[in-house]
């Protein structure tokens, strides 16, 4: 009987051989991964001119142990809208991070004694093989997560310039909320309400109130 079958009979060790090397393959070859015009990945002779598309995924929340089911059904539509467009001249730069650890993290973290972080690195390591055996046509030298300092110390840094700043009207820009209360003490702006600078102060909430004599 094992004479008759096929030699090359598609099931679930050929499909596996087959997806494998092909991974492999990519992963060496940088297939996916997209070049730059400039700086440390640049590769101008690559761009070529051809024109450039940006696909981003939805980064998984790696305080779960794995992908669920959800997961490749959103990355597969944007997979295969990526690879579309690379075969059809563009430059594609199709990417994935990993968000940040939340409360299932801590919970985890109370009742094994393990610490988030180490808890949410096995769990994106686990999510990197899981993606690669997917097939999915994400440039890995692009990827980050979150959790890193050196990602979440420039969204805190973005937060305070924002924080800290005001928008003038006048000159249709962003500009230091100290620039304003300079102007305001010096009198070359008034305040909304035409009082003095001079005469508030700030209460218990930060605002500005009128001083009481």
């Amino acid at each position: 009987m094992a004479a008759d079958l096929p030699r090359y009979r598609y099931n679930a060790t050929l499909a596996d051989t087959i997806e494998v090397k092909w991974q492999d393959h990519w992963e060496s070859n940088g297939t996916f991964e997209a070049p730059n015009p400039a700086g440390p990945l640049a590769e101008p002779d690559k761009v070529a001119g051809r024109p450039k598309l940006f696909v981003l995924d939805m980064f998984p929340y790696p305080s779960g142990a794995g992908l669920h089911v959800g997961h490749p059904l959103g990355y597969i539509g944007t997979d295969v809208f990526a690879r579309y467009k690379r075969m059809t001249g563009y430059n594609v730069l199709h990417s994935l991070g990993y968000d940040s650890f939340g409360l299932p993290a801590e919970q985890h973290a109370i009742a094994t004694g393990i610490h988030p972080r180490v808890n949410t690195e096995s769990n994106i390591a686990n999510m990197r093989r899981q993606l690669r055996r997917l097939g999915l046509g994400h440039d890995a030298r692009r990827s980050i997560s979150t959790t890193d300092e050196a990602y979440y110390r420039w969204t805190q840094w973005i937060f305070l310039q924002i924080f800290g700043s005001w928008y003038d009207e006048s000159r249709k820009k962003a500009r230091p909320i100290s620039e304003l209360e300079a102007e305001y003490a010096q009198g070359t702006r008034t305040t909304p309400d035409g009082r003095a600078w001079a005469t508030l102060n700030r209460n218990d909430s930060g605002r500005f109130s009128q001083t009481k004599k």
